[in-house]
């Protein structure tokens, strides 16, 4: 979701990008197939192009599996961003690694970057190990952007908190979402947009890239219903301790982001001015399938 983003908006800015992917080729960009894992062809090809900036937005996102298979998340989120940054090292390029709210135990909630981390399951660790592999690129020559629930279109192989909702709704379709679970929801297109300014000026150091509001699962899901003008009746709030989740989930990972809104030129969005945007979104692509 946000790689095929960041390529466009990339490409659209005029640079050149080589946008590597193991399984789902990018709309545009030179393409180049690359598994991350292989640290030889990590090195092969970062050396052959020597880039200015990579941005690393490959991840093995999904909680419940990296908890059954800690191993292969330590290996996909972890172990090749270490590749990543050795080769970024000789190179000199600046490596801007894309990270979680879940490095936080949740629970404070709006979490600041001087917070110290805290994750509740092996998809937190293995982000928080990847962004400590990060500074092997050298002082200066990192960034760390850490979102939360991201969403927006343009994945159809795998439905995200907001398009979930709103093809399940659309459809007439009754859901059952998490009430008890705070986070910060973070608009692919925004998300892009801060990554590459971050990327472009080579802002060092950890910085939160999430939306700019707290809400609840239950809360956002009823915030797209009344966006897209849904029934939200078909709406149903469920807790936590009543699903079989096989990893534990911070209760109030939401992330602060002061520090972004002085910082960047693109800032976070409000709840109310994303969802606007992906309604808009919504009104010039073709339908889901």
């Amino acid at each position: 979701m946000l790689g095929h983003k960041l390529v466009g908006l990339a490409s659209g800015k005029g640079h050149e990008v080589y946008a590597a992917f193991n399984e789902h080729q990018p709309p545009s960009g030179r393409r180049i197939l690359l598994d991350q894992t292989d640290e030889r062809q990590v090195k092969k090809i970062v050396g052959e192009i020597r880039p200015e900036i990579i941005v690393n937005s490959a991840a093995m996102t999904d909680v419940d599996l990296c908890e059954t298979q800690p191993d292969i998340a330590f290996l996909v989120n972890a172990q090749s961003v270490s590749y990543l940054a050795s080769a970024a090292r000789k190179s000199n390029s600046f490596l801007l690694q894309l990270s979680t709210d879940y490095v936080f135990g949740g629970d404070k909630g709006n979490y600041s970057e001087a917070d110290p981390p805290n994750p509740m399951n092996h998809y937190g660790l293995s982000k928080l190990k990847g962004e400590e592999a990060t500074k092997a690129a050298g002082e200066g020559n990192w960034g760390v952007a850490r979102a939360s629930v991201v969403y927006g279109w343009g994945r159809p192989h795998r439905p995200n908190a907001a398009s979930y909702v709103y093809d399940k709704l659309s459809k007439g379709e009754k859901i059952s979402v998490v009430v008890d679970q705070y986070s910060s929801p973070t608009l692919n297109t925004n998300l892009a947009g801060m990554v590459l300014e971050i990327a472009e000026r080579k802002v060092p150091g950890i910085i939160h890239t999430s939306g700019a509001s707290r809400l609840s699962r239950y809360g956002f899901a009823v915030s797209i219903a009344r966006t897209f003008g849904l029934d939200e009746s078909l709406i149903s709030s469920v807790e936590t301790k009543n699903l079989n989740w096989k990893a534990k989930r911070p209760v109030d990972s939401s992330l602060g982001t002061s520090k972004a809104s002085r910082t960047l030129l693109n800032p976070p969005l409000p709840i109310d001015q994303a969802l606007r945007l992906l309604a808009s979104e919504r009104a010039s692509i073709a339908p889901l399938t």
